[in-house]
Protein backbone atom coordinates (compact mmCIF):
# COMPACT_ATOMS: atom_id res chain seq x y z
CA UNK A 1 0.00 0.00 0.00
CA UNK A 2 1.12 3.26 -1.05
CA UNK A 3 0.91 6.68 0.51
CA UNK A 4 -1.24 7.92 -1.85
CA UNK A 5 -3.27 4.58 -2.24
CA UNK A 6 -7.28 5.11 -3.19
CA UNK A 7 -6.84 8.65 -3.87
CA UNK A 8 -7.40 10.57 -6.97
CA UNK A 9 -5.01 13.23 -8.73
CA UNK A 10 -4.90 15.71 -11.54
CA UNK A 11 -1.40 16.53 -12.81
CA UNK A 12 -1.05 19.28 -15.88
CA UNK A 13 2.51 19.12 -17.84
CA UNK A 14 2.95 15.12 -16.79
CA UNK A 15 4.09 14.44 -20.14
CA UNK A 16 7.88 15.24 -19.39
CA UNK A 17 10.60 16.36 -16.84
CA UNK A 18 8.91 17.12 -13.06
CA UNK A 19 5.50 16.51 -14.58
CA UNK A 20 6.60 13.01 -15.67
CA UNK A 21 8.83 11.71 -13.15
CA UNK A 22 6.08 12.68 -10.81
CA UNK A 23 2.92 11.11 -12.35
CA UNK A 24 5.56 8.13 -12.18
CA UNK A 25 5.91 7.85 -8.33
CA UNK A 26 2.27 9.01 -7.87
CA UNK A 27 1.48 6.01 -9.33
CA UNK A 28 3.94 3.95 -7.93
CA UNK A 29 2.33 5.21 -4.79
CA UNK A 30 -0.95 4.08 -5.92
CA UNK A 31 -2.88 6.59 -7.09
CA UNK A 32 -5.13 7.23 -10.11
CA UNK A 33 -3.44 9.88 -11.88
CA UNK A 34 -5.15 12.20 -14.72
CA UNK A 35 -2.22 12.94 -16.23
CA UNK A 36 -2.55 16.00 -18.89
CA UNK A 37 -0.78 17.30 -21.65
CA UNK A 38 -0.66 18.72 -25.16
CA UNK A 39 1.32 15.72 -26.50
CA UNK A 40 -0.54 12.77 -25.63
CA UNK A 41 1.91 10.99 -27.68
CA UNK A 42 4.37 11.23 -24.80
CA UNK A 43 1.45 10.73 -22.11
CA UNK A 44 0.74 7.03 -23.74
CA UNK A 45 4.50 6.22 -23.11
CA UNK A 46 4.10 7.59 -19.76
CA UNK A 47 1.03 4.99 -19.34
CA UNK A 48 2.84 2.35 -20.38
CA UNK A 49 6.19 3.14 -18.17
CA UNK A 50 3.75 3.00 -15.43
CA UNK A 51 2.32 -0.39 -16.08
CA UNK A 52 5.28 -2.22 -17.12
CA UNK A 53 7.15 -1.40 -13.66
CA UNK A 54 3.66 -2.84 -11.91
CA UNK A 55 2.93 0.13 -10.06
CA UNK A 56 -0.16 0.17 -7.96
CA UNK A 57 -1.34 3.13 -9.30
CA UNK A 58 -2.87 3.86 -12.67
CA UNK A 59 -2.00 6.41 -15.48
CA UNK A 60 -4.98 8.19 -17.32
CA UNK A 61 -3.91 10.47 -20.24
CA UNK A 62 -5.81 12.88 -21.18
CA UNK A 63 -4.91 16.17 -23.71
CA UNK A 64 -4.70 19.26 -22.03
CA UNK A 65 -3.74 22.90 -22.49
CA UNK A 66 -3.74 24.82 -19.85
CA UNK A 67 -4.17 27.73 -21.66
CA UNK A 68 -7.25 26.67 -22.80
CA UNK A 69 -10.40 26.67 -20.14
CA UNK A 70 -12.42 24.19 -22.22
CA UNK A 71 -10.02 21.78 -21.69
CA UNK A 72 -9.16 22.13 -18.34
CA UNK A 73 -13.20 22.04 -17.76
CA UNK A 74 -13.34 18.48 -20.21
CA UNK A 75 -10.31 17.11 -17.64
CA UNK A 76 -11.91 17.61 -14.59
CA UNK A 77 -15.59 16.41 -15.60
CA UNK A 78 -14.08 13.21 -16.54
CA UNK A 79 -12.12 13.05 -13.45
CA UNK A 80 -14.89 13.09 -11.46
CA UNK A 81 -17.12 10.93 -14.37
CA UNK A 82 -14.26 8.11 -14.03
CA UNK A 83 -13.63 8.49 -10.27
CA UNK A 84 -16.52 10.39 -8.44
CA UNK A 85 -13.93 13.18 -7.21
CA UNK A 86 -10.65 14.38 -7.17
CA UNK A 87 -8.27 14.54 -4.22
CA UNK A 88 -5.08 16.18 -5.23
CA UNK A 89 -3.97 18.80 -7.95
CA UNK A 90 -0.86 19.05 -8.90
CA UNK A 91 -0.44 21.94 -11.48
CA UNK A 92 3.12 21.85 -12.96
CA UNK A 93 2.38 22.90 -16.60
CA UNK A 94 4.00 26.55 -17.38
CA UNK A 95 4.92 27.88 -20.98
CA UNK A 96 8.33 29.12 -21.37
CA UNK A 97 9.20 32.08 -23.08
CA UNK A 98 12.94 31.85 -24.23
CA UNK A 99 15.56 34.57 -22.31
CA UNK A 100 14.34 38.04 -23.11
CA UNK A 101 15.57 41.32 -21.42
CA UNK A 102 13.62 43.14 -19.35
CA UNK A 103 13.62 45.99 -21.83
CA UNK A 104 12.68 43.79 -24.70
CA UNK A 105 10.16 41.77 -22.66
CA UNK A 106 6.32 42.62 -24.24
CA UNK A 107 2.98 42.01 -23.13
CA UNK A 108 2.61 39.32 -25.24
CA UNK A 109 4.92 37.19 -23.73
CA UNK A 110 4.07 38.13 -20.22
CA UNK A 111 0.20 37.36 -20.88
CA UNK A 112 1.12 33.67 -22.50
CA UNK A 113 3.18 33.13 -19.39
CA UNK A 114 0.59 34.05 -17.06
CA UNK A 115 -2.40 32.38 -18.81
CA UNK A 116 -0.41 28.92 -18.81
CA UNK A 117 1.12 29.84 -15.56
CA UNK A 118 -1.12 31.91 -12.50
CA UNK A 119 -4.55 32.11 -14.38
CA UNK A 120 -4.51 28.49 -15.67
CA UNK A 121 -2.99 27.28 -11.49
CA UNK A 122 -6.20 29.78 -10.75
CA UNK A 123 -8.89 27.88 -12.82
CA UNK A 124 -7.85 24.17 -12.12
CA UNK A 125 -8.00 25.05 -8.30
CA UNK A 126 -11.54 26.45 -9.08
CA UNK A 127 -12.72 23.84 -10.76
CA UNK A 128 -11.44 21.26 -8.57
CA UNK A 129 -12.25 23.17 -5.35
CA UNK A 130 -16.47 22.12 -5.06
CA UNK A 131 -15.06 18.37 -4.71
CA UNK A 132 -12.35 18.87 -2.57
CA UNK A 133 -14.95 20.65 -0.30
CA UNK A 134 -17.69 18.84 0.11
CA UNK A 135 -15.68 15.36 0.60
CA UNK A 136 -13.27 18.08 3.04
CA UNK A 137 -9.86 16.82 1.53
CA UNK A 138 -7.58 18.21 -0.65
CA UNK A 139 -3.95 18.73 -1.62
CA UNK A 140 -3.06 21.34 -4.41
CA UNK A 141 0.22 22.07 -5.58
CA UNK A 142 1.73 24.84 -7.54
CA UNK A 143 4.84 25.05 -9.37
CA UNK A 144 7.30 28.23 -8.36
CA UNK A 145 10.95 28.70 -9.46
CA UNK A 146 13.86 29.71 -7.83
CA UNK A 147 14.35 32.18 -10.26
CA UNK A 148 11.27 34.48 -8.73
CA UNK A 149 13.34 34.73 -5.69
CA UNK A 150 16.78 35.49 -7.04
CA UNK A 151 15.36 37.89 -9.81
CA UNK A 152 16.40 35.38 -12.86
CA UNK A 153 18.42 37.82 -15.67
CA UNK A 154 16.58 37.14 -18.79
CA UNK A 155 12.96 36.18 -17.31
CA UNK A 156 10.80 39.22 -16.47
CA UNK A 157 7.89 37.64 -17.13
CA UNK A 158 8.37 34.54 -16.38
CA UNK A 159 9.44 35.56 -12.73
CA UNK A 160 6.33 37.31 -12.42
CA UNK A 161 4.22 34.37 -13.05
CA UNK A 162 5.74 32.33 -11.01
CA UNK A 163 5.45 35.48 -8.03
CA UNK A 164 1.98 35.08 -8.76
CA UNK A 165 1.57 31.26 -8.35
CA UNK A 166 3.24 32.15 -4.73
CA UNK A 167 0.55 34.94 -3.74
CA UNK A 168 -1.83 32.45 -5.40
CA UNK A 169 -0.96 30.10 -3.00
CA UNK A 170 -1.05 31.48 0.36
CA UNK A 171 -4.33 33.16 -0.31
CA UNK A 172 -5.75 29.74 -1.13
CA UNK A 173 -4.01 28.17 1.87
CA UNK A 174 -5.48 31.26 4.10
CA UNK A 175 -9.20 30.89 2.42
CA UNK A 176 -8.92 26.81 1.75
CA UNK A 177 -7.87 25.45 5.09
CA UNK A 178 -10.53 25.24 7.14
CA UNK A 179 -11.82 22.72 4.38
CA UNK A 180 -9.33 20.73 5.18
CA UNK A 181 -7.31 21.62 1.77
CA UNK A 182 -3.87 22.35 1.72
CA UNK A 183 -2.31 24.51 -0.73
CA UNK A 184 1.65 24.18 -0.94
CA UNK A 185 4.25 25.48 -3.67
CA UNK A 186 7.59 23.82 -4.31
CA UNK A 187 10.61 25.70 -6.14
CA UNK A 188 12.46 22.55 -8.01
CA UNK A 189 15.76 23.05 -9.67
CA UNK A 190 16.35 19.88 -11.32
CA UNK A 191 18.01 17.93 -14.69
CA UNK A 192 15.56 17.61 -17.22
CA UNK A 193 15.85 15.86 -20.90
CA UNK A 194 15.71 19.16 -22.31
CA UNK A 195 19.35 19.96 -20.77
CA UNK A 196 21.23 17.49 -22.84
CA UNK A 197 19.23 18.50 -26.61
CA UNK A 198 21.62 21.86 -26.65
CA UNK A 199 25.21 22.56 -26.07
CA UNK A 200 24.00 25.84 -23.42
CA UNK A 201 21.67 23.63 -21.72
CA UNK A 202 24.97 20.81 -21.10
CA UNK A 203 27.11 23.53 -20.41
CA UNK A 204 24.23 24.36 -17.52
CA UNK A 205 23.64 21.03 -15.96
CA UNK A 206 27.40 20.96 -15.70
CA UNK A 207 27.77 24.12 -13.74
CA UNK A 208 24.44 23.18 -11.66
CA UNK A 209 26.03 20.47 -10.79
CA UNK A 210 29.49 21.85 -9.68
CA UNK A 211 27.61 24.78 -8.09
CA UNK A 212 24.87 22.86 -6.28
CA UNK A 213 25.98 22.43 -2.36
CA UNK A 214 25.82 18.69 -2.63
CA UNK A 215 27.44 18.72 -5.86
CA UNK A 216 24.82 16.71 -7.75
CA UNK A 217 21.63 17.95 -10.38
CA UNK A 218 19.09 16.39 -8.83
CA UNK A 219 16.35 14.55 -11.31
CA UNK A 220 12.37 14.57 -11.28
CA UNK A 221 11.46 11.04 -10.24
CA UNK A 222 14.45 10.75 -7.69
CA UNK A 223 14.61 13.67 -6.12
CA UNK A 224 11.33 15.96 -6.51
CA UNK A 225 9.11 13.53 -6.72
CA UNK A 226 8.96 11.84 -3.43
CA UNK A 227 8.22 15.58 -2.16
CA UNK A 228 5.58 16.47 -3.65
CA UNK A 229 3.90 12.54 -2.87
CA UNK A 230 4.50 13.01 0.79
CA UNK A 231 2.58 16.87 0.15
CA UNK A 232 -0.03 15.30 -1.79
CA UNK A 233 -0.33 12.34 1.05
CA UNK A 234 -2.46 12.21 4.33
CA UNK A 235 0.70 13.21 6.25
CA UNK A 236 0.62 16.29 4.78
CA UNK A 237 -2.07 17.47 6.66
CA UNK A 238 -0.87 20.37 8.49
CA UNK A 239 1.80 21.38 6.06
CA UNK A 240 0.11 24.04 4.09
CA UNK A 241 0.86 27.90 2.68
CA UNK A 242 4.51 26.62 2.44
CA UNK A 243 7.47 27.33 0.46
CA UNK A 244 9.28 24.33 -0.47
CA UNK A 245 12.80 24.59 -2.12
CA UNK A 246 13.86 21.40 -3.95
CA UNK A 247 16.96 22.29 -4.83
CA UNK A 248 19.76 20.63 -2.90
CA UNK A 249 20.18 24.01 -1.19
CA UNK A 250 21.21 26.56 -4.06
CA UNK A 251 18.60 28.65 -2.85
CA UNK A 252 17.95 29.23 0.55
CA UNK A 253 14.15 30.51 1.25
CA UNK A 254 14.14 32.78 4.48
Amino acid sequence: MGILSNKIAIMTGASSGVGYGCALRFAMEGAKVVACARRTELLEKLREEAEASKFSGEIIPQKCDVGVEADMDTTVKKCVEMFGTVHILANIAQSLSGLVSLEKTTVEIVQELFDTGPIASMLMMQKCFPYMKEQHYGRIINTGSPAMIEGGVNLAGYNMAKSAILGLTRTASQEWGQYGITTNIYLPTVWTENFDKTERGREYARRMTEENPMRFFGRPYEDCAPMLAFLASEAAGYVNGQVIGLDGGTTLIA
